[in-house]
């Protein structure tokens, strides 16, 4: 079950349902519930009762003096529903029993947190996430356990861009290719969840702060084996966190726990700003002096000197396309450029000879626009941080990556 205050358990959809704060609540509620037994076992018959008698997941926790947090905190961080029917209970008992899983034989954990689950995708309207899912409920197989949690628990309170996930994939194959720990394990494959599991041990982060900070980590810090234990990996995680912070991303909401599981939401994010600091790392007037043609007098400079990387590259991107010619001003990495104009006018500004026939501005084909620009970007040797349908959907973490690699490659 666990040592050391770690849970552990052995069916992947639980790994990926319950935290470790989670787990050891459940934990302690679960030999509560053993050691009160009118028989002094915990039998499967004898869980609607008790499970029952619990009440809401937060007040379980909170005689552990811990809220639940994770997916089962957050769905049920609203008050308690009704107890379940007779007869719902019956369908909870069926959708999770073995065929050996009698009504008289002992509970172990495993199976009490498959109930506990169960009852409480019940309670909090599972039957329409399980419909859509055939009617498979909590299964046994790891494959079905995994699919039945993409489909009707993680996206119904995270969901991750593939776009963003497939461009963050390509700058770590692009940037990482040569790492002598990593170069075995690269490329990753943007179609699945091999970013996710990378991610696991703690050394892919790390390595990524330090291509984005160079220096913010003693590489002889992270623990690089082949095989790495838990505590191993706790340490890589930690120091990733830490670094993290360091050099200026937001961690608050995310812990070591979080990294380990691959939390995909997570990872993706906390992977987003460190690209971000490291494309933005020149957008500056101390790493390019260049930029004091932004402003006409000292007060501007002032001013510029105050704002913040993103400001900057706004600045810069408008003061481009006004010597285009180019009539509106670009205030964000989103509604203003979905129809391309303007990356169509600041390319043919930045890099007039690698133009070609059709121009963009002459399609009114969104999406064809946007691949215009695209072909444009790739012949001035900008790497391709998006597709065309994101430029069009305005998605602003690549639209703000794809202008920061312009402005690198001005």
């Amino acid at each position: 079950m666990g040592f050391d205050g770690l849970v552990v358990v052995s069916d992947p959809y639980l790994q990926r349902r319950f935290t470790q704060a989670d787990l050891r609540a459940l934990q302690a509620q679960y030999a509560g519930l053993r050691d009160t037994a009118p028989t002094g076992r915990l039998r499967l018959r004898d869980l609607p009762a008790a499970l029952t008698c619990l009440g809401s997941p937060t007040a379980m926790a909170a005689g552990k003096g811990e809220p639940l947090r994770g997916d089962a905190g957050k769905e049920n961080s609203s008050p308690p529903k009704p107890a379940l029917t007779d007869k719902e209970w019956s369908s909870v008992l069926t959708a999770i029993s073995r065929a050996d899983e009698k009504p008289q034989l002992d509970v172990n954990f495993e199976l009490f947190l498959r109930v506990y689950a169960e009852m409480q995708l019940r309670l909090k309207g599972g039957k329409k996430a399980r419909e859509r899912d055939g009617g498979q409920g909590i299964k046994r197989s790891s494959s079905s356990s995994a699919a039945f949690l993409t489909a009707s628990t993680t996206t119904l309170l995270h969901t991750i861009s593939e776009s963003e996930k497939a461009s963050y994939v390509g700058h770590i194959n692009a940037y990482l290719a040569e790492d002598p720990f990593l170069k075995n394990a690269l490329p990753v494959d943007p179609a699945t969840d091999q970013l996710f599991h990378l991610t696991k041990d703690g050394v892919l982060l790390c390595k990524l702060i330090n291509l984005a900070v160079p220096g913010t980590i003693d590489e002889r810090a992270i623990n690089t084996k082949r095989l790495l234990n838990l505590w191993e990996k706790n340490e890589n995680h930690t120091l990733c966190l830490n670094s993290a912070k360091a050099i200026g991303c937001t961690v608050v909401n995310i812990g070591t726990q979080d990294l380990a599981e691959g939390r995909p939401h997570l990872i993706l994010g906390l992977i987003s700003q460190i690209i971000k600091i490291q494309l933005l790392a020149d957008v500056n007037l101390k790493s390019t002096p260049q930029l004091v043609e932004l402003v006409q007098d000292s007060q501007e400079m002032e001013e510029l000197m105050s704002l913040s990387p993103e400001k900057i590259l706004l600045r810069w991107m408008n003061f481009q396309l006004k010597k285009g010619g180019f009539q509106r001003t670009v205030t964000n990495f989103s509604s203003d450029i979905k129809d391309s104009e303007a990356y169509a006018c600041l390319l043919n500004v930045l890099a007039p000879e690698c133009s070609a026939k059709p121009s963009p501005m002459s399609v009114k084909d969104l999406l064809h626009r946007a691949r215009l620009v695209l072909e444009h970007a790739d012949r001035m040797g900008c790497k391709r941080y998006l597709a065309p349908k994101d430029i069009v959907d305005g998605l602003q973490n690549l639209n703000l990556a794809f202008v920061a690699h312009i402005f690198q490659k001005r």
